[in-house]
This record gives C-alpha cells, sequence and structure tokens, in this order.
C-alpha cells in the first residue's frame, strides 16, 4: 500500500460507491480487503446496514477500527482475517454488496469471486473497481499480474454473476469499476 495520503488521493469514495449502486436502503456490506478504510468508511456512512472490513493486515485492521471509531460509526465491524485461505467468515447469502476494490491481481481471483457470491444475497451487487491497464498509472500492480476489465468480468461470469449496466464505469484518474449482480433465483451455486 502507498502512504495513506497518497492512497486516499486516487480516490473520490462517495461518488464511487454511488456510481457503482450503494444505496442508503442497502444492507450488509463485506470489503474485500478494507487497507486504510478508504471505501469501508464512506459505505458505513451511505448504507443502513452492518459493514464488514477484512483484511490480512493488523495494521490496516487497526487503522479502520480507529477511524470508524473517530468517526462513531457503529455499523462498522472490523476483521483481521485471511479471506483468500479462510473465507469471510459470513453465513451464505448474508449480504447485499460486496467490495473487490484493487485485490483481483490476487493469485486466486477465482476464489474471491466464489467467496463473494457465496455470501451475497441473490439480487445482491458485486463492485469491483481496479486500476487502467495502463503504464502510465502512478502506483497499482505490474500490468504483468494487473487484470483488464474484460478479464476480471470474464472471471465473475465464471463465478455466477451477472453484469449490470453500465457495462465499464471509469473512475478517473487511473480506476475503472463495473457492478456484477447475482442472479435473484439462482439457489447458491457455490453456496
Amino acid at each position: 500500500m502507498p502512504p495513506e495520503p497518497v492512497w486516499e488521493g486516487f480516490f473520490k469514495p462517495w461518488e464511487i460507491l454511488c456510481r457503482l449502486g450503494l444505496t442508503s436502503g442497502c444492507g450488509a456490506v463485506v470489503d474485500f480487503g478494507c487497507g486504510y478504510g478508504t471505501f469501508t468508511l464512506a459505505a458505513a456512512q451511505i448504507c443502513r446496514g452492518i459493514v464488514y472490513a477484512i483484511d490480512i493486515d493488523p495494521e490496516m485492521v487497526a487503522a479502520t477500527r480507529r477511524k470508524a471509531e473517530a468517526l462513531g460509526l457503529g455499523n462498522v465491524r472490523v476483521c483481521l482475517r485471511d479471506f483468500l485461505a479462510d473465507g469471510t467468515g459470513l453465513p451464505p447469502q448474508s449480504v447485499d454488496y460486496a467490495m473487490l476494490f484493487n485485490i483481483l491481481h490476487a493469485e486466486e481471483p477465482g476464489r474471491l469471486l466464489d467467496e463473494a457470491f457465496r455470501v451475497l444475497r441473490p439480487g445482491g451487487l458485486l463492485a469491483i473497481v481496479h486500476w487502467n491497464y495502463d503504464p502510465a498509472t502512478p502506483r497499482g500492480p505490474p500490468l504483468a499480474i494487473r487484470p483488464r476489465p474484460e478479464q476480471c468480468c470474464q472471471w465473475a461470469y465464471q463465478a455466477g454473476f451477472v453484469l449490470r449496466p453500465p457495462a465499464i464505469v471509469p473512475l478517473p484518474p487511473y480506476h475503472w469499476g463495473a457492478v456484477m449482480v447475482r442472479p435473484a433465483g439462482d439457489q447458491a451455486r457455490n453456496s
């Protein structure tokens, strides 16, 4: 992770979450890899439900917890966990919105997407954000492992999701986003 002021300068979290379908009517949310809490805190201020902030890094977990407490956000639950190895620990079909932001360059993106599918309710939304596939971006994973939007969407289709238009949402200056839906009526292909 870059230093926090640098990281925070890349995003307008409220705007991004709203563009990617998070609304005040949304119940539970899960943030896979919460980092500094950039999107966790914004989500907790937007939605009515619990926001589960999960990260493998104890420093990121502590930072997110401190910020949530300082803001008086009683709907944030921070958890130190290796969700790639151990899953989220959340019950099946228990959340309305899942965030996979700047993480699908991990070794096993399919496992992350399968876990997101498992915990999302039918009709729930999966929001994906990643770095543009462009060597001019100032940060982000090496291009050799940085996925293109089409790759992320294909992985999500393989996990059982369907795309919710618009297809790819530009998130200037350095990112793109997409919203996928766990189909209603699907009885938990991966649960």
